[in-house]
């Protein structure tokens, strides 16, 4: 060492030495008990040195230690209570031994955040025991590894505070300080007892009213997508919900601006509602109302006390709630995401049941007719859809083919589904013409929907006796007629607009021979509307294509050969639609061919 470097040394160390005789003097000397905890952490940083210092004072009943005072560089814990065995400050307290120079990340959990947070890399910890009984903890923060003349002055400051320390928690003042951490404690266990939220929001109001006493009292949740307050819990009204907008009243008030409010008489605030005294008979005076907020900051809740019993709330039972808000508010977010989960599963139960009640309102399977196959492909993109199909028997050489697709997607889409496919039914046991067929579902959809939901439709009547197709297009994509000669293809157009969005629509019919080997493709847009990565659609000469391709195939391998095709065309892309597709192909031989349907599994 060099003797500038040692004459330095020479001089801190002097520092020190009056530092430390200058602390006993003022240890030993008359002060409030507050004053003299207040004073431990604030000398090891004015000093000693120290560029955070911390003093956690220990509960033996609820066996943690809290953080009470605190001097230098701000920087704040997610808790301010550390359970025995729990990180730095915990295991010192349980082995009442000291640690020097140790790397806060050691620890893991809350240090290693802490250190994130703050900036400070290492921590030297001391019990605080006289006459063989704790205390408490000085925890001092340092942004690298200190000197180990440092350490040693902290050791030492350590142990001449210890008793100071002792003495001043035997006083009445910090004893009821050290009781109301402690209750601080226990209400944090209490907090996580329950995934429930109205028993939560109960035990929040319970623990409120029984520590700081008062009267009556709300909790309020805040729901930010309605801006508004409301609460199913407030003693003394028989648990009536109460809604409230930001900015009415106090509470309103309070969730607007998170401003904690404590007067003695609330009728002096202008914002104060008396309508609420005035339905109950209620004379409201002291009111204590704060938010509850999360660690980020949000305000999640607000809690409102009224009429204190001692007369007025003290500051430290507003300090005292500010502690525990954000116990609050993790376990109401704790709660939340348990309700939401709980609501989740409901719904998903609803849903796979709408599901399987759709799918029985579909066809198991097509006909068998002479001289045809069939084959249908269903796939919805959520659980309900609203595309559908139909075979309807008007007669033993007649069938009737229905494609149709409901505006939008989901559960409103299906239920509308679901009142056509009755409709329908319902309208061909008495009508045979396609015309007045249409123009009758079209005025009783647009009675039923009010213009909000429509749909589009093809309706196909299929001539077995005369190989004819009459057919209506409502609207909907055109179905292809692919030859089975040649391959050339055409679309079916005739028709008219939508189903369910004007009255008194018009419908022409349209008309074509079915040949020996014709493929006829009807779908809904899910198919044509398929994207690939450039967004470009699959469209409908592309099926057409398809089709004439495949045409010499069994019905049931067009369906294979167009849903590979579209499958691998959409793939990487974003849109998702519901499809059907449904194949009608003329036998070359005019006999009877068993049909099939593909989709999925059906549920008894």
């Amino acid at each position: 060492m060099s003797a500038k470097a040692a004459a330095a040394e020479k001089e801190a160390r002097k520092d020190f030495v009056t530092a430390f005789a200058e602390a006993v003097q003022r240890f030993t000397s008359p002060a409030t008990n507050d004053e003299v905890l207040a004073l431990v952490p604030r000398l090891l940083v004015q000093d000693f040195g120290a560029e955070r210092s911390e003093l956690w004072l220990w509960d033996e009943q609820s066996g943690s230690a809290y953080l009470t005072h605190t001097a230098g560089k701000e920087a704040g814990h997610r808790h301010e209570f550390a359970a025995a065995e729990q990180g730095a400050v915990g295991k010192v307290a349980s082995h009442k031994k000291s640690i020097e120079n140790i790397a806060l990340a050691s620890f893991g959990g809350e240090d290693q955040q802490y250190a994130a947070k703050s900036g400070f890399s290492h921590i030297s910890a001391y019990p605080l025991v006289a006459r063989g009984k704790l205390a408490g903890v000085i925890a001092n923060y340092s942004s690298g590894p200190v000197s180990e003349e440092v350490s040693k002055w902290w050791l030492l400051y350590a142990e001449i505070t210890s008793v100071s320390v002792q003495q001043a928690l035997a006083a009445e003042e910090s004893q009821k300080t050290i009781t109301q951490l402690s209750l601080l404690f226990e209400a944090t266990r209490l907090l996580n007892s329950t995934l429930d939220l109205a028993e939560l929001l109960d035990l929040i109001l319970k623990i409120a009213r029984t520590e700081v006493k008062a009267d009556r009292g709300t909790v309020f949740l805040v729901d930010q997508h309605k801006k508004e307050l409301w609460s199913i819990v407030a003693s003394g009204l028989q648990n009536q919900e109460i809604r409230l907008p930001f900015g009415k009243g106090v509470a309103g008030r309070v969730g607007e601006s998170g401003e904690a409010i404590n007067v003695d008489d609330a009728y002096n605030l202008p914002y104060f509602d008396r309508s609420f005294d005035a339905k109950t008979g209620y004379r409201t005076k002291s009111l204590l109302c704060l938010p509850i907020r999360h660690h980020t900051g949000e305000i999640v809740g607000v809690i409102q006390l009224l009429n204190a019993t001692a007369g007025k709330f003290k500051p430290e039972d507003l300090d005292f709630l500010q502690k525990l808000s954000g116990h609050m508010a993790m376990a109401l977010e704790n709660a939340r995401l348990h309700r939401e989960s709980l609501e989740k599963q409901r719904l998903q139960r609803e849903m796979d049941l709408a599901r399987s009640i759709q799918r029985s309102l579909l066809p198991e399977a097509p006909p068998v007719v002479p001289g045809y196959e069939i084959a249908v492909l269903n796939e919805p993109c959520f659980e309900c859809g609203g595309d559908y199909y139909d075979f309807l028997n008007l007669g033993p050489q007649t069938l009737l083919l229905v494609v149709a697709d409901v505006e939008g997607k989901g559960v409103a889409s299906a239920l509308v589904m679901s009142n056509l496919q009755a409709t329908l039914r319902a309208l061909v046991m008495h009508l045979h013409s396609l015309e007045v067929l249409t123009l009758s579902l079209n005025e009783m959809m647009y009675n039923d929907t009010k213009s909000e939901k429509y749909l589009s439709i093809f309706l196909g009547l299929v001539d077995t006796r005369r190989n004819g197709l009459h057919y209506i297009n409502a609207g909907h994509v055109p179905p292809i007629l692919v030859s089975g000669a040649t391959g050339e293809w055409k679309q079916l157009t005739d028709g008219g607009t939508v189903i369910g969005l004007f009255p008194h629509a018009e419908y022409q019919r349209g008309s074509v021979k079915l040949n020996p080997g014709d493929v006829l493709v009807t779908c809904t847009d899910g198919i044509g509307e398929a994207q690939d990565t450039k967004e470009e659609e699959y469209g409908s000469e592309r099926l057409a294509d398809c089709i004439a391709r495949n045409r010499d195939k069994s019905a049931q391998e067009i369906v294979d050969a167009v849903l590979r095709e579209v499958t691998d065309w959409s793939r990487g892309g974003t849109h998702v639609d519901d499809k059907v597709l449904m194949i009608l192909k003329v036998s070359d031989q005019g006999n009877i061919t068993q049909s099939f349907a593909r989709g999925e599994p059906r549920h008894p």
